[in-house]
């Protein structure tokens, strides 16, 4: 039987069983990585949708989805890092939604697709 010092010891044991988070090099590190990608140029032109209210929608926040401007998981199989930004529209209406991926205001385009910065780079590559 352990006596109550062993428990209250933490010297005694190894510096790993303190942090019983693992350094993530496993299988998992893969799929998760800790610094995610950077978005890419998906196109160089919002894209206009309705928006239905109440709905709830999945805005493509890497750039990599084939159903701009929404989310079709190519972030995750593709291993970024990043997620869609999830948002549920207020009131049916007609918005452009942005490809660039550098807008200020997402999921909403705010004009910096006209940019030289975003108009100089290629489609489906980072800024």
């Amino acid at each position: 039987m352990r006596g109550v010092g062993a428990i209250l010891r933490p010297a005694a044991r190894g510096a790993r069983d303190l942090n019983p988070r693992r350094d993530i090099s496993s299988w998992l590190a893969r799929w998760f990585p800790r610094t995610p990608a950077r978005s890419v140029v998906a196109l160089k032109t919002p894209i206009k949708v309705e928006l239905v209210a109440g709905k709830t929608y999945r805005w493509c926040v890497c750039g990599r989805s084939k159903k701009q401007p929404f989310c079709d998981g190519s972030h995750f199989f593709q291993r970024t890092g990043l997620s869609p930004l999830k948002f549920k529209a207020q009131e049916t209406r007609m918005v452009a939604l942005c490809t660039c991926k550098a807008t200020q205001r997402p999921p909403y385009c705010d004009g910096t697709h006209r940019s030289e910065r975003v108009q100089k780079a290629e489609v489906g590559s980072p800024l």
